[in-house]
Formats: C-alpha cells, sequence, structure tokens
C-alpha cells in the first residue's frame, strides 16, 4: 500500500511539474471585432525579440498625456480590458491593451520569460508609436508583476499594481497549501525581491476582499516600494469585481497618481 501511495504521488507531482503553465496561465482565444468593441481604436501588431507578431488594440495620446500600457492577468484577453481602456482613453491618456503570446489568438506559449518579452515589446511599440509621451505601466494581478520585472530596467513614470502579489509562489502557497509548490514552480514572478529596485513612482490597488490574491500581499508590495508611493484599498471589491477592473474609485486614483508623476 506504501508503494501505491508513493507512485500515487509522484505521478501527480510529475504531472505537476510538466503542466503546471495551463494551470497558470488561462488564455482565452475569442476576441471580438475591435470595431464592436472600442470604436475608432487600432489593432496592431506587435514584434517581440524573438520573433512573434502579437496583436494589440491601440488609442492615441491627446496632446501631452502618457501612453498607459495595460498588462494584463493571467485569463481572458484584451476585450476583457476594454471598460479600462476606454475609461482611461477618456481621460486622454493613449492606452495599449496587451495580449501575452498563447493570448487572443497570438502565437506562442506563455512563460514568465516569454511575458517579460511581450511587455519589452509593448514599450518599444509605444515609444515608436508615441514619441514624446511618457510610458505608464498598469499591471493587473500576474501582470503587475511583470510589469515590476519590466520597471526595474526600463522605468515608467508611473507603475500602477493593481492586486500585486509578492511571489507567484507566495499566492500559490495559499490556494494549494497541501502542494510543495515552491519546489515545483518554474514560472516565480519574485515581486517581493524585485520591487525594491523599481525606481519609479508606484500605486499600489487592492481590494478588501480579494479572494485570489491576498490583501496583505499588496500591501507587502506597497510597503517595499521606494517612494513616493501611495496605497488605495478599495473596500468590498472581490478580484474579479468591476471595482477593480474599471471602477471610478480605480480610475480616479490612476489619473491623479499619474498626474502627481508627471508633474513631478
Amino acid at each position: 500500500m506504501l508503494i501505491w501511495l508513493l507512485a500515487v504521488a509522484a505521478i501527480l507531482v510529475a504531472g505537476l511539474w510538466f503542466f503546471q503553465r495551463r494551470l497558470i496561465y488561462l488564455p482565452s482565444g475569442q476576441v471580438p471585432p475591435i470595431a464592436d468593441v472600442l470604436p475608432g481604436w487600432s489593432e496592431q501588431v506587435i514584434a517581440t525579440a524573438d520573433g512573434l507578431d502579437l496583436l494589440a488594440w491601440y488609442s492615441s495620446p491627446e496632446l501631452d498625456k502618457p501612453v498607459v500600457v495595460v498588462l494584463p492577468g493571467n485569463a481572458g484577453n484584451r476585450s476583457d480590458r476594454a471598460p479600462l481602456g476606454a475609461k482611461l482613453a477618456e481621460e486622454g491618456f493613449g492606452v495599449l491593451l496587451v495580449d501575452y503570446r498563447g493570448y487572443g489568438g497570438n502565437p506562442g506559449h506563455p512563460s514568465e520569460r516569454g511575458l517579460a518579452l511581450d511587455a519589452k515589446a509593448a514599450t518599444s511599440f509605444v515609444r515608436e508609436e508615441a514619441p514624446g509621451h511618457e510610458v505608464v505601466l498598469f499591471g493587473e494581478s500576474l501582470g503587475a508583476a511583470v510589469a515590476i520585472g519590466l520597471a526595474v530596467e526600463q522605468p515608467p513614470v508611473a507603475l500602477i499594481l493593481r492586486s500585486p502579489f509578492t511571489s507567484l509562489a507566495d499566492v500559490a502557497a495559499v490556494h494549494y497549501p497541501f502542494l510543495p509548490v515552491r519546489a515545483l514552480l518554474r514560472d516565480t514572478y519574485p515581486s517581493r525581491d524585485r520591487i525594491g529596485g523599481v525606481a519609479s513612482p508606484v500605486l499600489v490597488i487592492a481590494g478588501s476582499t480579494d479572494s485570489i490574491v491576498p490583501p496583505v500581499q499588496s500591501r507587502t508590495i506597497h510597503e517595499l516600494a521606494s517612494p513616493p508611493k501611495e496605497l488605495v484599498v478599495v473596500e468590498g471589491a472581490d478580484h474579479n469585481d468591476y471595482e477593480l477592473l474599471a471602477g471610478s474609485e480605480l480610475v480616479a486614483a490612476v489619473v491623479r497618481f499619474v498626474a502627481d508623476s508627471v508633474a513631478g
């Protein structure tokens, strides 16, 4: 019996090792026509350093407004972030709604290294498309970890982190306490170790009842960030609630923080 149980455990661990990215990355490929979702926007092709062509949705900035690069979480596609994009564009910001490799009909397979390349390609596109305009990084959940990694190398004028976690292992351990996630994970996203190296102003936005990323982890990222920094907690908001997608409190905080960052 003991041998049988050990064999089952070994098979389970092996399965988690080889198929873990299918559990981490949950892309949706069904993207509606851009004209049906964000009329007046354009669909753009973003070339990555490793040879992929990724589709993204783009709205040009007004006057001297910055461009917000939206780096999404681990599920869905760019159409799911359309409400946020529309609200930011109404404020005059340029907006780039990014889809990573493997998401939204894009080629490739997601991984930590791959998403980092996709984020770099997105900011390179913005700097070429809108020269002279500042870049703001807006990272949502997993995208917050991607944004932190990029901000260490290429500081934006402001870094917005919505529901950031301290590391992928930390958040996975909350949901799978019976598994040796720290030993198994191939993609780690160590935001706790990276955030101190960010030189940009940092705004952390968290939901007080987030059931996916514990609010204490978002607070920790804020505590470890260098000033200037700000923490906004949206009371009663869970991870996938509209209030944390494009709610009035979130949008107002972003608009004010970016304006202060650009002015400062």
